[in-house]
């Protein structure tokens, strides 16, 4: 009996070896990228021989950054807001349904994750070209909708699946209409969820960049665009700056929601 004991934790802690060495693996490539910015050299190298913030002073001085940054953040709030609501108006929809007309719905509102990102930016390019959208931020933001619905119901499904739907029946016999009961009733209850789903589509919006360089054109051009045609350009070490401070933007709402949620669990 002690020797199982024994052996399960030798492979508990095996296992947490592991997961450490494959959580290095995956972060030394995006750490690496943090002393590059504090370089003070005009190319990117490391480990900087100087050290400088001059690449970050570049950033916040520069108009077409920070319209960029701009773009990208309202892009991501509107897109966390506009497919939050149609992803728990869908899943709503599915769970009243059921049978096969559910299966197929929730299909299709997954069919763009399943789909190579070229070709539906391509696909999208030439839909919004027909209805003169290129270029437009309302453009922009029907492209990163369309990625973030997939990822909001995968969060919100399971959600209303676990919902006690007896608690809505209950409101609606008492006389409650949809609206008062899904106010009153259900978003309270999903609040969780709703905000991990947000969360997550406001992160995919982003972090939006094949989309971004088929429509977004001129003063409605995302942040992740723009780094791209730097980075195919020139090497700009400003890049290293920025990339730097999307991955601490990107760990401080991640861990500030991670944090909620285990208090609201609690």
């Amino acid at each position: 009996m002690l020797d199982a004991y024994y052996d399960r934790k030798l492979a508990r802690a095996l296992l947490w070896v592991f997961s450490a060495l494959i959580l290095i693996f995956l972060m030394v490539p995006t750490l690496i990228v943090v002393p590059l910015s504090f370089s003070a050299s005009d190319l990117l190298e490391f480990p900087p021989r100087a050290w400088s913030l001059r690449w970050y002073e570049a950033f916040f001085s520069s108009t077409a950054w920070m319209a960029a940054l701009r773009t990208s953040l309202l892009l991501g709030i509107l897109t966390a807001a506009i497919a939050v609501s149609f992803s728990f108006l869908a899943c709503f929809a599915i769970n009243r349904l059921g049978g096969r007309s559910a299966n197929l719905i929730y299909g299709l509102l997954l069919a763009p994750s399943v789909t190579p990102g070229i070709l539906l930016a391509i696909g999208l390019f030439f839909v919004l070209a027909k209805l003169k959208l290129v270029g437009t931020l309302g453009g922009i933001l029907i492209g990163h909708v369309v990625l973030a619905i997939p990822v909001t119901v995968i969060v919100l499904h399971p959600a209303l699946s676990r919902f006690d739907w007896a608690q809505a029946q209950a409101a609606r016999s008492l006389g409650a209409n949809w609206l008062r009961t899904i106010w009153g009733i259900m978003l309270p209850q999903l609040g969780l969820s709703l905000t991990t789903a947000a969360l997550m589509a406001f992160l995919t919006s982003l972090d939006e960049a094949i989309i971004s360089i088929f429509v977004s054109t001129g003063a409605n051009s995302t942040l992740p665009k723009l780094m791209f045609i730097s980075l195919r350009d020139q090497i700009d070490p400003t890049i290293a700056a920025i990339s730097t401070l999307w991955t601490v933007l990107i760990s401080g709402i991640v861990l500030f929601f991670n944090l909620r949620d285990r208090g609201q669990v609690r």
